[in-house]
């Protein structure tokens, strides 16, 4: 099997063959080329025909926002955007990325090659198998839902995503109205970014949208987002009503904030007054949790094949029937209002 062909895109030299250096280690990588500034990876593009782009956001003569969205009509590539803690990296997922890392703040050599070996050669990997084809088809908004009719349940819904899934989430967030029951959300996002997330939702939602806090109600109309970094958030119930509870725990499947964790206590907390969805992500995190709560007595929905960036998560849902309806991204807003109005 031939390596992995990338390009990197980074205007400073010493990060760039720090790059270099430190992702030709991997057999399974091979850089290809490195490029200072948008035209030089253009022409780089033509060239070496790369199978990933790695790319900051803040270059010289055109930033990375605007590249890709120049690039992606004419050549769709797997792009991995390498960014300081900013909202523009959203713009670049929207703009057709599949995923970002956090550059560290650290300079130190031995932190910033562990971050290179440990953080970005596995993004690298997964942004290989993407589908880019999904990457820019948005979903047509869903307004024929009807709305939820069960005022006074006790309903929650909870999502869980990884690659793909900040434009996956945003996809179906954005056809609920203020009607829907309380939404919980686990997202795989580094620390920071996902407070700026949720922001940038809930400023193009009409839902409120907050990263979670312990001790935040679960309540209509609202959705809570874990934080990234080293906290899982859970379902709890206190004196009868639901809430979310954001503590410190190991990784669960390489992750946390985890869909696992987030799944099984909804499961044990809510059981049949929930509905859980799976959306596009590498890997199993939140299959068995899925799985967990349809034993409980939940329904289930995952994403279908066709509309993952990659089909990782939900695959493996489905595979163990951890699924009960399978729907193409856009059509799962229109699927939740369906299944909750029959809860």
């Amino acid at each position: 099997m031939r390596p992995i062909r990338v390009l990197i895109v980074e205007d400073s030299l010493v990060f760039r063959e720090l790059l270099v250096q430190n992702l030709n280690k991997d057999p399974a990588i091979e850089v290809v080329a490195t490029a200072k500034d948008p035209f030089e990876a253009r022409d780089a593009i033509l060239e070496y025909r790369p199978d990933v782009m790695t790319l900051d956001v803040e270059l010289p003569r055109m930033n990375g926002i605007e590249f890709l969205q120049k690039l992606m009509p004419q050549y769709p590539l797997p792009v991995v955007v390498i960014s300081a803690l900013s909202d523009k990296v959203f713009d670049a997922l929207n703009a057709g990325a599949v995923d970002f890392v956090a550059k560290p703040a650290v300079t130190g050599r031995a932190q910033l090659e562990d971050f290179i070996q440990n953080e970005l050669l596995v993004k690298i990997k997964i942004a290989s198998t993407a589908k880019i084809s999904q990457i820019k088809q948005k979903a047509i908004a869903q307004e024929h839902h009807g709305g939820f009719s069960g005022k006074g349940k006790e309903l929650i819904v909870a999502i869980g995503a990884s690659t793909g899934g900040t434009e996956a989430i945003f996809s179906v967030v954005k056809d609920f109205n203020v009607d829907i029951p309380g939404v919980i959300i686990v997202q795989h996002m580094p620390p920071g970014f996902t407070k700026m997330y949720a922001q940038r939702l809930d400023n193009q939602c009409r839902v409120q949208v907050k990263e979670a806090e312990t001790g935040d109600r679960v309540l209509p109309g609202h959705v809570l987002i874990a934080p990234g970094g080293d906290r899982h958030m859970h379902l709890v119930k206190v004196n009868g009503i639901y809430q979310v509870e954001v503590k410190p725990g190991p990784r669960v499947n390489g992750h946390c904030p985890s869909v696992d964790v987030l799944f099984d206590s909804v499961a044990k907390v809510a059981g049949p007054s929930a509905l859980g969805i799976i959306l596009t992500g590498m890997g199993g995190d939140g299959a068995k949790g899925l799985l967990a709560m349809r034993k409980a007595g939940a329904r289930t929905i995952g994403q279908d094949e066709s509309t993952c960036v990659v089909y990782g998560m939900p695959k493996v849902a489905y595979d163990i029937g951890a699924v009960e309806f399978q729907d193409k991204l856009q059509d799962i807003a229109k699927r939740t209002y369906a299944v909750l109005n029959k809860m």
